[in-house]
Formats: structure tokens, C-alpha cells, sequence
């Protein structure tokens, strides 16, 4: 019953935030005239007003009204009569340790599962893993729990970066930390590079974009997939 977009990021070159993504937000939101964000990763360490006000203009572009999770005095009443969410980029271990504190963690996942559109981007899609373990942000805090919400029965790696062959770095790529995370963490792992994102509707999870996405598995070499491919048999 889940109805999400799960979004590497929210700003790709070129293009102004989410512009990428507005027909498939169109798509998402359709029965939706007002949005509740969460925006606890506060990019940058912006106020909450800041980020929610700045997400509300883009929203504007195509008519949707934006309110902040921060601007309710009871977390219940937030998600009560909820029409969509969006939850935004910034650092992911702010984010899940403000989703604990907060006790939103559960009623979102409530939420999501009742079918209520969702789209994340970033740290918001880091958080629909089994566990927000395989982000690439820096533990500027620390959460009660690595685990998230687990809607889908995998881990996202967003902003996924390919090695470059050419690049004199000798520190470890993207592919070498998350096959350090294999070594102890059993479930598998989805790169999802910028300008792709994974379509959730029902019991089906699609990949979107025109890139193809880096499956890890643990003792599977590395392989890709298209867009267009199910990820629902990936566990």
C-alpha cells in the first residue's frame, strides 16, 4: 500500500531544486493540496523555519502547501489528517536521532504504510532503509538507534559516486566503504547515483532516472541494474 518516491537527492546540475522530479511529484501528490514536511537535517544547521519556508516556495511551483512537523505541538495531531510528506536532505544522524527524540520514527512509518504519499531525498531517503548505517554523512551527533523506518528490506547509499579511474586519491571510494560495511551487515545495499530515484507503489519498488543504480550484496561481487528493473526480490 506504500506510495513513495525515494530520491538520491533533491537538486541535480543544472536545474533548480526538485525541478527533475515535479511531474513525478505531480504524479505522487495528486489528491494533496498540503504537504507536512520534516525537517530535522537542516542542511547547514538552518532554523527548521528556514528550511520549511524555503521547501514551501518550491512547493508553490506546482500548488502544494508546505508545514513544518516543528509547527505542532502534538506529534499525533501532525499526522492525523496528514495528506503527504516530504522529508529533506541535509545530515542524516541529525535527522534520525531528531525522528527518536521527537517520537516521530513510529508514526511516520505508521503513516507510510497507510499509504500516505512520501517522498524523501537524501537523509529523507537515507531513512527508508533497514538502517541509516551506509550514509555518507559526518556522526555530528548520536542517535538512540541506526535503525530507521525499513519500508523497504534494504539499505540506501545516496549521492552514489562511481571510482575514477583517473583520480590520484588513495583514500577509500564509495564501492570500498560500503563492502567494509558487508563484512559484519547482512542486508544489501542500493547506490543510487544523482538524478535517479526508486518509485514505491504498492508492493512494488521500481527504479527511476536514466542511470542505472550499484546493487551491493553481501559475498556477491558488485553488479547494475537498469532503470526501469523491480528491486521488490532484494533482500
Amino acid at each position: 500500500m506504500q506510495n513513495c518516491i525515494i530520491a538520491s537527492t533533491s537538486t541535480i546540475h543544472g536545474s533548480g531544486p526538485l525541478e527533475y522530479l515535479f511531474e513525478a511529484l505531480i504524479e505522487l501528490y495528486t489528491d494533496t493540496n498540503e504537504i507536512l514536511f520534516i525537517p530535522y537535517a537542516r542542511p547547514g544547521g538552518i532554523s527548521l523555519d528556514e528550511y520549511t519556508i524555503g521547501v514551501n516556495n518550491i512547493f508553490k511551483k506546482i500548488n502544494k502547501r508546505v508545514l513544518g512537523i516543528h509547527m505542532f505541538s502534538d506529534i499525533t495531531e501532525a499526522f492525523k489528517n496528514t495528506q503527504g510528506i516530504f522529508t529533506g536532505g541535509g545530515n542524516t544522524f541529525l535527522l534520525v536521532d531528531q525522528l527518536y527524540r521527537n517520537k516521530v520514527l513510529q508514526p511516520l512509518k505508521n503513516a507510510i504504510e497507510l499509504g500516505t504519499p512520501y517522498l524523501g531525498t537524501s537523509a529523507g531517503s537515507n531513512i527508508c532503509g533497514l538502517t541509516m548505517q551506509t550514509t555518507n554523512d559526518m556522526p555530528i551527533v548520536q542517535p538512540p538507534s541506526y535503525k530507521t523506518l525499513g519500508i523497504m528490506p534494504f539499505n540506501i547509499n545516496a549521492h552514489y559516486l562511481d571510482p575514477d579511474p583517473n583520480s590520484t586519491h588513495k583514500g577509500e571510494t564509495r564501492e570500498t566503504r560500503i563492502k567494509e560495511f558487508h563484512t559484519i551487515n547482512p542486508q544489501p545495499v542500493v547506490g543510487l547515483r544523482e538524478g535517479s530515484w526508486l518509485r514505491i507503489h504498492q508492493d512494488d519498488i521500481i527504479l527511476k532516472g536514466t542511470l542505472s543504480a550499484r546493487i551491493f550484496e553481501q559475498n556477491k561481487n558488485p553488479y547494475e541494474i537498469v532503470s526501469g528493473s523491480s528491486l521488490s526480490q532484494l533482500n
